[in-house]
């Protein structure tokens, strides 16, 4: 595969930072992502898995993890990690918006802090129920718009300046909740939660915590089959 398909993204300075900040903060994401994964099982496929910190909290009824990582350096960190893992954990390179792998093949599909950071949230997510197969799951653990009208501006004008450059890509005012529902996907419980709880609100802060499904296929009356 030729080196640009590999290393779609490239933010190395912002990897390192992501790496170390990333295992500092685990002990307050840790019990969040044990809540992103509890009792999924089958074959699943993460999107953006970073430096690989939710493949230690997969459920050993998953049968294999598919991990998406496009950043060279955050992907050898994944590799590491996936060989500690329970599960079996596959480290793959490629981008949301074109993932490599077939369509329909997955029981369920997970996005952790990614869709900040993808260039086309629409595209992902479309890519995203492409590779679910009818009625899997989507887990999804992200940040976004919060706080109120003063954040909110804020959170617009850092995403129009400093912020996306000094954070590789991530932005602070997209809505996730909004773009899932507008792929298609029927979202499920959603669980607002702020990271960190205490102290000063931070741009990033603002999170949700849920589950959404690709619907079933249905048939031309529109139910679904029997």
């Amino acid at each position: 595969m030729a080196r640009a398909a590999k290393d779609a993204v490239h933010h190395p300075l912002f990897a390192r930072f992501y790496a170390r900040l990333s295992v500092s903060a685990e002990p307050r994401i840790g019990p969040l992502r044990d809540e992103l994964l509890a009792g999924l099982s089958g074959r699943v496929i993460e999107i953006g898995a970073g430096n690989g910190l939710n493949f230690p909290r997969y459920p050993g009824a998953v049968s294999e993890v598919v991990a998406i990582e496009p950043e060279h350096s955050l992907r050898r960190l994944a590799l590491e990690a996936a060989l500690r893992a329970e599960v079996p954990v596959d480290v793959v390179p490629g981008a949301a918006e074109a993932l490599p792998v077939k369509s329909e093949a997955f029981d369920a599909a997970v996005v952790s802090l990614v869709l900040c950071s993808v260039r086309d949230v629409r595209r992902s997510l479309s890519e995203v129920r492409r590779v679910l197969r009818p009625g899997g799951e989507l887990r999804f653990f992200e940040h976004g718009r919060g706080g109120g009208r003063a954040m909110r501006t804020a959170q617009r004008a850092l995403d129009g300046s400093v912020w996306p450059l000094l954070f590789g890509g991530c932005h602070v005012s997209r809505d996730p909740v909004a773009a899932l529902r507008a792929a298609g996907f029927e979202v499920g419980a959603v669980r607002e939660v702020l990271v960190p709880e205490q102290g000063p609100r931070l741009p990033s802060s603002y999170c949700v915590l849920g589950r959404a499904r690709r619907p079933a296929l249905t048939d031309s009356t529109g139910a679904a089959p029997a």
